[in-house]
């Protein structure tokens, strides 16, 4: 395979695995915030890699997501900010990477919606405007689409959606099949799979989502990751959450949007 087209299916699967939240604004809900915790393991060997604080909240009537992504000492790293948009599976992202400036995301203003992208610090920052499907999946908007889209996935044999791939700027098709069902953790789950949808895609890597069957909540993810390591390659993990989300108080989550992000993680 070309090395410019494996090249592309890495950073399809780094971009899918981000896919399992708006800068800090005054006013915070007087409820309905909740908080989550996941743990990031390297598959080859089970070391615990780092960590996820997940915030989920309402503000203006609008759903937000928070996701801090933290060293194992604790220090915040990362930032990734959703805002829902009136199709539940494309909504506005916004990820940063403290430790080079890695940044991308995807905005929305009166003219439409812009996908953006900085490699570095020190490189400038990209812009696009995208022409969004009807059935387009953005970001963590791929678990609204699976929800939405439960039953034909599980009775059928697969659905395939198209993807936006911010490191192209464009859409690629992602197909999501079912797996078997099983037991996590004393937990009844369904196993999905997903992958690139192109003739090629039996070189992609194959990344796979494990879903509880009573409430559907997401409970592991296992595949490449969008997080590096601390040579810059992308990393084989499992992230499990193993709690539900938790109600919490809006000081708890005003500290949270408020955390500073460290430029690198402690020997």
């Amino acid at each position: 395979m070309p090395s410019r087209r494996r090249h592309c299916l890495i950073l399809l699967a780094t971009t899918l695995a981000a896919a399992v939240v708006a800068r800090a604004e005054p006013g915070f809900p007087a409820n309905g915030v909740r908080h989550q915790e996941a743990l990031a393991y390297a598959r080859p060997d089970g070391a615990l890699l780092y960590r996820e604080s997940h915030w989920r909240y309402r503000r203006g009537g609008v759903a937000h997501r928070l996701v801090l992504y933290r060293c194992l000492g604790g220090d915040a790293f990362a930032r990734k900010t959703v805002i829902e948009r009136s199709a539940r599976q494309a909504p506005d992202f916004d990820f940063l990477d403290s430790r080079d400036g890695y940044r991308e995301g995807v905005r929305s203003d009166s003219r439409g919606r812009t996908v953006y992208l900085r490699s570095d610090a020190r490189a400038p920052l990209r812009e696009r405007r995208i022409e969004v499907p009807a059935d387009a999946v953005i970001d963590a908007g791929f678990d609204a689409g699976i929800r939405a889209n439960w039953e034909r996935l599980r009775e059928e044999d697969g659905l395939s959606l198209p993807f936006l791939l911010p490191s192209r700027m464009a859409f690629v098709p992602v197909r999501v099949s079912p797996g078997p069902t099983l037991q996590w953790r004393g937990l009844a789950a369904q196993r999905m799979t997903m992958r690139l949808d192109r003739w090629y895609g039996f070189a992609a890597p194959t990344m796979q989502l494990t879903y509880a069957l009573e409430d559907r909540r997401l409970l592991e993810f296992a595949g490449i990751a969008s997080i590096r390591d601390a040579s810059g390659r992308h990393q084989d993990v499992r992230i499990a959450f193993p709690e539900p989300a938790r109600p919490a108080d809006t000081d708890a989550l005003r500290r949270a949007l408020e955390t500073p992000l460290a430029r690198q993680c402690g020997g």
